[in-house]
């Protein structure tokens, strides 16, 4: 799959937890391009920009390593370590960075992209600064998933067109069921809407978690791409409050994002 606008947003976003949660005052990171290269293209707390598209080559320097293991790795002293090659010495320095983790974004066994924090000084990175970046990497990888499938669903035709349609329908039956006055009417139109989630193959496994219904239909509007903005239009609601909805799914759900939360409604029977 190849990275586009809205795969660096997830990076993006992600740098900015895994300093918010490491206390690390920079980070950057990067999707891989091409198979073996991956390019910096976000920085987070950066005083300069060496660091910005530079191009990582698998194996080469503390990225390169990381990409070639698909496993995190540390360094104290960057341009004195002697685990890694010396290849960007010059854009790390340049940036004064000498403490610095990578950890590998990996999605269905193939290494995506990569995650830095750095510190300014030569001192260990503990353990749970480590297992704070590898949580931000994880976010992205299920970010990456839920991209991946719409992307494979838009793109295969067929029965994969089919679902989107049925979630398309699915999502504007719950915009309109608030509006039909007649109760008879309404709960007969949600129970339709309830037969198509029935029918998409939900795990039988999966808890059945408690929803509201207002937190059905802003998942329903995210699952069928509409913004906070066009879903609250949609419901005639305010973007304040689709996001209050799916903060509480999300919370419910135990999703981290909004496509994680699509994905834990999907399998819980709550959308096609």
């Amino acid at each position: 799959m190849t990275a586009d606008a809205s795969d660096a947003v997830e990076v993006r976003n992600a740098l900015l937890r895994l300093r918010r949660a490491t206390g690390l005052p920079v980070a950057f990171g990067g999707l891989l391009e091409a198979g073996r290269h991956m390019r910096i293209s976000e920085l987070s707390g950066t005083a300069t920009h060496a660091l910005r598209s530079l191009v990582v080559t698998s194996g080469t320097g503390l990225g390169g390593k990381t990409v070639a293991l698909s496993r995190p790795c540390v360094v104290t002293d960057y341009s004195a370590s002697r685990q890694i090659s010396h290849e960007y010495d010059a854009p790390v320095t340049a940036e004064g960075l000498r403490s610095v983790l990578a950890v590998p974004v990996v999605v269905r066994h193939r290494v995506r992209g990569v995650l830095y924090g750095a510190l300014r000084t030569a001192q260990p990175l503990g353990g749970r600064m480590l297992d704070a970046a590898v949580e931000a990497a994880r976010d992205v990888e299920r970010a990456l998933v839920v991209r991946d499938e719409a992307r494979t669903l838009a793109a295969g035709g067929g029965a994969g067109a089919g679902w989107e349609q049925v979630r398309e329908a699915h999502a504007a039956l719950r915009a309109l069921a608030p509006r039909i006055a007649d109760p008879g009417l309404r709960a007969e139109l949600l129970g339709a809407c309830a037969l198509l989630a029935a029918d998409s193959g939900a795990s039988g496994d999966a808890p059945r978690v408690r929803l509201a219904p207002r937190e059905v239909d802003v998942l329903a509007c995210v699952a069928a791409g509409a913004t906070n903005a066009v879903a609250a239009e949609r419901l005639g609601v305010t973007a304040e409050t689709v996001k209050g909805y799916l903060r509480s799914a999300m919370r419910k759900l135990r999703a981290r994002t909004r496509g994680e939360a699509v994905v834990a409604a999907r399998r819980a029977g709550w959308l096609p």
